[in-house]
């Protein structure tokens, strides 16, 4: 607060300032949001803008304001507000850490065995606590992407291998992954193409998937994964012989308003009978739709619907969020371009995950991550969500080191 003067806010995080660098010389001393807690500019950073909101809240108090300054005050106090309220939070939190460890101290005897188990307990259920606090802080620093609570376009495609169909079948596994984990997080998922493989598998599929901040889920599962595992049939199973697969998953942002205009001159639209499994319409009539963008040479399908005419509107749809799309990369890519691997759709070169067969593993490359059970994984529930928000805290405690590293690289060189 200025003695002279209108005061002017100092701004949160703005996490289009920086980059969110997943790779593998990531932070060790940062893995977790409480590890970052303790770091030194983090708690400076903290308490200034604590100190920042008794003085705003001081300042709402005085006669002297004019309407404009009362609004632009109180804008900035409900900004604050949470983050000074999680930071006392933690601070009361990191109190009773401290007292139970003293206690812990003292319970050394025979005698004092359960009560130290107890006590032992209860500090495990406080760092739990504490871990969780961070979260909700970092959360609250850094503010959510554009494109957060949009529903998108999911797609993935079969690599190719000298496998045969261990590519086609993966790609069955993780499309049906993602629609299990749309039903566990109440998602609505529509398939708008589906084109399956000769042998049980799937060559390409897409889906619209709409609920709760769905964007938000799934922006880091874009890129290709990669399968490790002996097939189940042909003579590379009798030899136990391991094969190597992949395939890539696209994730697009579907904003609910979508402007992007069309010149219908520019499209081509052709009809075909639809490929999908199921249903008596297939293979029956011409109702599937594919559209494709002269310009660009961007194609959409859509098999979804019965109907001819509902199946080109969707696929109208899809084709807008995709040049959509490209519009957001083009800004993305000049606002950061000094972006060592970029994720999303972005990232579709880059190998982000190893699903391995016979070691019973999932190996997330991005963030040095390992999950056993592929099954519960792929089952698209609990094991996937729980790897899923290991991946969106990994993205919070870099967006925050790296907007403080910035800050005293700019108070080191002022």
């Amino acid at each position: 607060l200025h003695n002279h003067g209108f005061w002017r806010p100092k701004p949160l995080l703005d996490t289009a300032r920086f980059t969110l660098s997943f790779n593998s010389r990531h932070r060790k001393n940062h893995r977790d949001s409480q590890a970052l807690w303790k770091h030194e500019a983090v708690q400076k950073y903290l308490e200034t803008l604590s100190k920042e909101y008794q003085q705003v809240s001081h300042q709402l108090s005085a006669d002297s304001l004019n309407d404009f300054e009362q609004r632009a005050l109180r804008r900035r106090c409900a900004d604050l507000s949470p983050i000074a309220a999680a930071f006392q939070e933690i601070k009361e939190a990191e109190r009773e850490v401290r007292e139970l460890e003293a206690m812990c101290t003292e319970l050394d005897s025979r005698d004092e065995k359960q009560l130290l188990e107890l006590a032992l307990e209860e500090k495990e259920s406080l760092d739990k606590k504490m871990n969780m606090l961070c979260r909700k802080l970092f959360q609250l620093l850094v503010p959510r992407e554009k494109y957060d609570r949009s529903p998108v376009i999911l797609e993935v495609t079969a690599g190719r291998t000298t496998g045969g169909d261990i590519c086609q079948q993966f790609t069955k596994e993780m499309f049906e992954m993602y629609q299990s984990y749309a039903d566990y997080k109440r998602w609505t998922f529509d398939i708008v193409n589906y084109t399956p493989a000769e042998i049980g598998g799937l060559h390409h599929a897409a889906a619209h998937i709409s609920g709760e901040n769905v964007y938000r889920h799934l922006k880091y599962e874009g890129g290709t994964h990669r399968v490790q595992r002996i097939p189940e049939t042909g003579m590379s199973s009798r030899m136990q012989r391991i094969h190597t697969g992949t395939m890539s998953v696209i994730v697009l942002p579907q904003p609910e308003e979508v402007d992007v205009k069309v010149d219908p001159k520019d499209l081509r639209i052709d009809t075909f009978r639809a490929r999908g499994a199921g249903g008596q319409h297939v293979n029956k009539t011409d109702s599937a739709v594919r559209i494709v963008h002269l310009p660009t040479g961007l194609a959409v399908e859509c098999q979804q619907e019965r109907s001819q005419q509902m199946n080109k509107e969707i696929a109208l749809r899809t084709l807008r969020a995709k040049l959509y799309q490209q519009v957001i990369e083009k800004q993305l890519s000049q606002e950061q371009s000094a972006r060592k691997l970029q994720l999303g759709t972005r990232a579709q070169s880059e190998r982000i995950r190893t699903y391995n067969f016979t070691q019973d593993r999932v190996t997330d490359h991005r963030i040095s991550y390992d999950a056993r059970n592929i099954k519960e994984i792929l089952s698209g529930k609990e094991a996937l969500d729980k790897l899923i928000n290991r991946l969106l805290e990994f993205a919070e405690i870099e967006a925050v080191t790296q907007y403080l590293e910035n800050l005293q690289a700019l108070e080191g060189g002022g």
